[in-house]
């Protein structure tokens, strides 16, 4: 797993969201964009990050960054999550990994003793450019959406 980082170019995914609408990164230039890969819906920790990152939307959008998370779960699983915890922003699925292989976000992990590959959780702030600005990989899923907003204040 080589995980992309700051400096690099994001790579160009088209993915289908909660609403089974295409959502191109190529169509999102001229816009900052949060790109979140979280494990998996409605699981504690995904639901932290989801809801902080829900109730400072307006500040993000006011910061001219739209935010997305992305998963591999399916469109439908999505569409529960958004509609019972009331997001107000895309999530993505990425059913064969290959945006989050992209982004060198899929690999290998470990939970209560087993092993197995799965989206470690990491997000990457693209510029109006496409590339990648800053990579958060350090916070709790509860402060997750302070550690962005202090970043995008301190530029």
């Amino acid at each position: 797993m080589k995980r992309l980082v700051a400096g690099d170019k994001a790579p160009l995914f088209t993915l289908q969201d909660d609403q089974d609408n295409s959502v191109a990164l190529a169509d999102l230039a001229g816009k900052k964009v949060l790109v979140y890969f979280y494990p998996k819906a409605m699981t504690p920790g995904c639901i932290n990050q989801a809801c902080g990152l829900r109730d400072v939307h307006k500040e993000l959008n006011d910061l001219n960054t739209l935010v997305f998370g992305i998963s591999p779960d399916p469109v439908k699983k999505l569409a529960n999550f958004v509609n019972k915890k009331e997001l107000n922003f895309p999530l993505l699925s990425d059913t064969d990994h290959a945006v989050a292989d992209a982004f060198g976000v899929w690999g290998e992990k470990k939970f209560m003793g087993k092993t197995y590959d799965g989206i470690h959780r990491i997000s990457f702030l693209i510029d109006e450019q496409g590339t990648i600005e800053h990579v958060f990989d350090k916070f709790k899923t509860t402060d997750h959406h302070q550690v962005v907003l202090d970043y995008l204040h301190s530029k």
